[in-house]
């Protein structure tokens, strides 16, 4: 009966032993998942010190995921005074809309740009429709527009792939995405910034403008700065939304 029982239990034993342990990373990603899903503490510091709006540079906010967030770290020369990075990789639109008011209405920008749906796509916290994602673009850009900020939409940049998603179809969804932020953009007076435009080779973003298939590296936001300061000067050309909340 002892021996019976060793040999059942051995296989789970050995199965235990060869689970591996989460790292700080995974450690810390499952904290926050508990306390703080949204990350609103990653930029609470930060704009509780910023300064007042100055209107000869009038205060831009990136909001994002990883790839707005990889802008300021590998091109922070392009932040210049007023212009705000407030992305957070892996990052999906359900996420952003819950920090919305602290990261952007609350900071009183002239312009928002909304760069979302790479990890909605890629189902990074749970499965989405593009109806849903959708509908949370429209959800920002609605109370922007309500706060009297004027709204960028950035398209998703170009991937034919995601690594951390081995076999999805990412190129079909992303083009269905932009296509219908384009169309959102013409219908709601916002600026479209094609990065899709820029980056792309056909379906893929072009090898030498990332380091993973999805990501830009310095050469790549160096092709999406012309683009982005198009889109702000566009934007800033519009009168701003008559505010109907305060």
């Amino acid at each position: 009966m002892l021996a019976a029982t060793l040999m059942i239990s051995l296989p789970f034993a050995a199965l235990f032993a060869q689970t591996p342990k989460p790292n700080a990373a995974d450690q810390e990603a499952e904290v926050r998942l508990h306390q703080d899903w949204p990350w609103l503490e990653r930029y609470r510091a930060a704009n509780a010190t910023l300064p007042a709006p100055d209107a000869k540079a009038p205060r831009i906010v990136f909001m994002g995921d990883s790839i707005t967030q990889g802008w300021i770290d590998k091109v922070p020369g392009f932040f210049t005074p007023g212009r705000l990075d407030r992305g957070i990789g892996g990052q999906t639109t359900p996420q952003m809309v819950l920090r919305f008011r602290q990261d952007v209405i609350d900071l009183h920008p002239a312009v928002v740009q909304i760069m979302a749906g790479t990890n909605d796509i890629a189902g990074n916290t749970g499965p989405m429709t593009i109806e849903q994602t959708h509908a949370n673009i429209m959800t920002m850009a609605e109370l922007a527009r309500a706060h009297g900020i004027r709204v960028i939409l950035a398209s998703i940049p170009p991937a034919d792939h995601f690594p951390w998603r081995p076999g999805l179809a990412t190129a079909p969804r992303i083009a269905q995405t932009n296509a219908w932020l384009k169309d959102y953009a013409a219908r709601t007076g916002a600026v479209y910034a094609d990065y899709w435009g820029a980056l792309h080779d056909g379906q893929a973003l072009k090898a030498e403008y990332t380091y993973d298939g999805v990501h830009p590296n310095e050469p790549g936001y160096r092709v999406m700065a012309p683009v982005a300061e198009a889109a702000i000067k566009a934007a800033l050309a519009k009168p701003a939304p008559k505010p109907i909340a305060r």
